[in-house]
């Protein structure tokens, strides 16, 4: 990773990040989505851990920090992510990815309400603008609710997925300010996703057999190894060599490329409202992330 320059960087975490989105749609119709959730960060958590060993990072945890490990993976790779999968099964991936921009404000005014953390002004108008945006590239989606059962799920998983993502993402940053160590952390808590998500599928009655398809089987190995491995990894690195507030324009741009790929493959025809919204949520996003 140290060898590639920042742009190189920052393209593989857009091409990435942006393309996983359209390729859990591979996921869907020949598993659950419980045991696509599982199975993916099952393998990834599994990687990372054995990238930690071999790197000599400290693995052991006490009791209480592997519940908090377990808390944030829950909610992070778990329900979350599940939530996420039901969502593409109703609406197009790239407005499910665009639906995440309204993460950082949520998070934000949680880490305010928990933590005491400060939010800025600009942060708040930043963060009510990409709402908006989010709400005008739903509206369409709001109307076809009112006769469409799939809509009205769609819709209500993605607003599910952010809320839980934000629990997740809350907890995570409370772990690394008590000194949790990142990788090992990541490793643990993809697994625990993974084993609470194997848990909602085993309650459900789903079945684990795999299906013999092979874009099922590249798409998993796509999301496990590219989508949450070597992407952590680049971003990581990028966010050392440039500080975290510029790295944080990935998240600016991978939904843009997550919504031009559901264009291209997805058949999906946004109207006036849908390319309004998409821009109010992208200039939200950039003002939240600008520096002061």
């Amino acid at each position: 990773m140290h060898r590639l320059k920042n742009w190189q960087l920052f393209a593989i975490c857009v091409l990435t990040w942006g393309t996983t989105w359209y390729a859990i749609t591979f996921q869907l119709g020949h598993t659950t989505p419980e045991v696509g959730v599982a199975l993916r960060f099952a393998l990834a958590g599994s990687v990372i851990l054995a990238i930690c060993v071999l790197r000599g990072l400290r693995l052991r945890f006490s009791l209480r920090e592997h519940g908090l490990l377990a808390l944030q993976g829950s909610f992070m790779y778990g329900v979350s992510y599940i939530c996420v999968y039901h969502a593409e099964r109703h609406i197009v991936s790239g407005l499910v990815a665009v639906g995440y921009s309204a993460s950082p404000l949520v998070t934000g005014l949680g880490a305010h309400a928990l933590f005491g953390l400060r939010v800025t002004g600009r942060f708040l108008i930043g963060g009510l603008l990409g709402l908006a945006g989010v709400a005008l590239m739903f509206w369409t989606e709001f109307g076809k609710a009112a006769g469409s059962r799939d809509a009205a799920l769609g819709v209500q998983f993605t607003i599910a997925a952010v809320l839980l993502s934000a629990v997740g993402s809350l907890t995570a940053s409370r772990n690394r300010t008590h000194g949790l160590p990142f990788w090992p952390s990541l490793g643990f808590g993809m697994l625990y996703g993974a084993a609470i998500t194997i848990v909602v599928a085993l309650l459900q009655g789903h079945s684990f057999a795999l299906p013999a398809v092979p874009s099922w089987w590249l798409s998993l190995f796509y999301l496990a190894l590219a989508g949450s491995v070597l992407t952590f990894a680049c971003f990581l690195t990028l966010q050392e060599r440039i500080g975290p507030g510029p790295t944080a324009s990935i998240g600016v741009m991978t939904p843009l490329l997550a919504l031009l790929v559901s264009l291209v493959f997805e058949n999906f025809q946004p109207d006036l409202l849908t390319l309004t919204g998409a821009g109010l949520a992208v200039a939200g996003n950039v003002l939240m992330l600008r520096r002061a």
